[in-house]
C-alpha cells in the first residue's frame, strides 16, 4: 500500500486537530498540525495585539518547512495528516496542484461543525488548554478566520471524507 497524503481542511473549530491526531493514531500516520508548530516555534515571540503582516510570514515559513518534512515521510512510505488551515479555496487549490505535481495520491478530509458549536469549543479550548491547545483564540480573531473562510465548493467535496460533528 502507497502512502496517502490525507488533507484535512473545515473553518475553525471544528475539530479538525482533533480529527488528525485520532485519525494518525488509528493508520500509523504522521500528522502536521500547523498550530502546533506557530505555537511552538513563535507564540512567545507573538506581538500583541497579533499583527496580520507577523503572522502571514510565520505560517508561509512552517508551512514551507513542513511541506519539506511531510516528503521525507512520504517518500519513506508513511501517510502524512496535513492540518494546516486551508481556509480559502485558493490554498485548497495549491495543495491540490502540489499533490498532484508529485503525483501523490490525496484523500480530502472536510471536517465541520455548526457556528455555535465551534465558537463554544474554542472558548472551552482557551480556558482548558488541553492537549489540542495550541494558540488562544480570542472571540476576534475567531470572528476575523470566520470572515476569512471559504465554505468548499461541492465540487471540493468530490470523494471526500466529511466528518460533521453538533
Amino acid at each position: 500500500m502507497s502512502a496517502t497524503l490525507h488533507v484535512i481542511f473545515g473553518p475553525s473549530g471544528a475539530g479538525k486537530t482533533t480529527y488528525a491526531h485520532t485519525f494518525a493514531r488509528r493508520e500509523g500516520a504522521v500528522a502536521f498540525i500547523l498550530d502546533e508548530w506557530m505555537a511552538r516555534l513563535f507564540a512567545p515571540d507573538m506581538p500583541d495585539p497579533i499583527e496580520y503582516a507577523w503572522m502571514v510570514e510565520r505560517v508561509q515559513r512552517c508551512e514551507a518547512q513542513i511541506w519539506s518534512a511531510a516528503a521525507g515521510v512520504l517518500a519513506a512510505g508513511t501517510s502524512v495528516i496535513l492540518d494546516i488551515g486551508l481556509m480559502s479555496r485558493a490554498d485548497r487549490a495549491r495543495v491540490r496542484e502540489i499533490a498532484d505535481g508529485a503525483e501523490l495520491p490525496i484523500q480530502w478530509h472536510f471536517v465541520t461543525a455548526p457556528a455555535d458549536v465551534r465558537r463554544g469549543r474554542v472558548a472551552e479550548r482557551n480556558v482548558v488548554r488541553g492537549e489540542n491547545f495550541a494558540i488562544e483564540v480570542t472571540p476576534e480573531l475567531f470572528d476575523f478566520i470566520e470572515g476569512v473562510y471559504e465554505p468548499p465548493l461541492p465540487e471540493e467535496l468530490d470523494g471526500a471524507i466529511i466528518s460533521e460533528s453538533a
